[in-house]
């Protein structure tokens, strides 16, 4: 099983199989990545404006974690969509570049499915335990939660920087090398490492949402009146779940992409392209579109958002600003 942060890097191609790639299947391939791209941020900077322009928000620790796995995924999805097109554009880079950008997409990486887990267990505590909720889910304890999952991210994958920095020369660091993390982090004990984090990373929350799952099931059987946002409470961990499951699919997506080209050897390309759009790209559509939509609070204040910045873009035709006024 490949981990997550191995995989990831499997969205660039080799410099042998690129530069096999005739050009109008490349322009079209790098094309859809950029307006996917395009698309994405338009999108993930409406749900930010809209979050930072309403104070209503910053009290509420359910829609910080939110805006937090948004703005976590549309810097995976930058990063990703950088190297994607370096891959074609240069091929190789300097080793300390792609070390902060290889480093950047594991941590952005790993940090989804905990924050799924951090939104799932709000949940539970809103519904299962109402009276303390006030208590438990502050503003406070919320930023302190998000530092401790980015802690627990960042910190294990750090040290394979630092066995890095001491067992390559420092001449290493200043040549170029195709960016894939195999050919930065070189020792394959750190490949390991990777995996047994993954993997229980990924088990840790597939086990919170089941619990929290149950619990809330189990709450909503009790209170009849309580039924109603139970409902919804389940509906958001089920829909946390289908996340996480697509999370797991970098987790599986090299074997698969190597036995579809055992079967399809002429497609190598698109069928790696195409792994890249499924796991890495789809995904990054889920928060903005489920939680930003789905939510009757937040679909209220992003309409308004909306509907505010047509209004200026209408006055600003009928009546253009006049050059020198003051």
């Amino acid at each position: 099983m490949n981990s997550t942060s191995s995989s990831l890097t499997n969205v660039s191609y080799t410099p042998q199989i690129v530069n096999r790639v005739n050009f109008t299947s490349a322009f079209v391939m790098n094309l859809i990545v950029v307006l996917v791209w395009l698309s994405l941020t338009c999108i993930n900077s409406s749900v930010i404006a809209t979050f930072f322009k309403n104070r209503v928000f910053y009290e509420n620790p359910r829609y910080i974690l939110f805006i937090h796995m948004v703005i976590n995924d549309a810097i995976q999805l930058t990063i990703t969509v950088i190297l994607f097109l370096l891959s074609y554009i240069v091929y190789t880079i300097n080793v300390s570049l792609c070390c902060t950008f290889m480093l950047l997409a594991i941590f952005t990486t790993r940090t989804t499915p905990l924050g799924l887990a951090s939104m799932a267990l709000e949940r539970y505590v809103a519904i299962c335990k109402p009276l303390r909720h006030p208590q438990i889910c502050t503003v406070r304890h919320t930023y302190i939660l998000i530092g401790f999952i980015w802690f627990i991210c960042v910190g294990p994958d750090i040290s394979d920087l630092f066995v890095t920095l001491a067992t390559e020369p420092l001449s290493f660091f200043y040549s170029n090398v195709f960016c894939l993390r195999q050919y930065i982090f070189k020792n394959p004990i750190l490949t390991y490492k990777g995996q047994v984090i993954d993997i229980i990373y990924f088990s840790c929350v597939f086990l919170t949402l089941v619990y929290t799952y149950l619990q809330i099931m189990f709450a909503a059987r009790a209170v009849s009146s309580e039924q109603k946002s139970a409902q919804r409470a389940r509906n958001t961990i089920l829909i946390h779940g289908g996340q996480l499951l697509l999370c797991m699919l970098s987790y599986i997506s090299p074997s698969v992409e190597k036995n579809i080209q055992i079967v399809f050897p002429g497609y190598t390309v698109e069928i790696r392209f195409a792994n890249y759009v499924i796991v890495y790209i789809f995904p990054r559509y889920l928060s903005p579109l489920i939680y930003g939509v789905r939510d009757k609070t937040f679909r209220k204040y992003l309409r308004n958002y909306f509907l505010c910045e047509r209004y200026k873009v209408v006055h600003s035709r009928v009546n253009p600003s006049k050059e020198g006024d003051t």
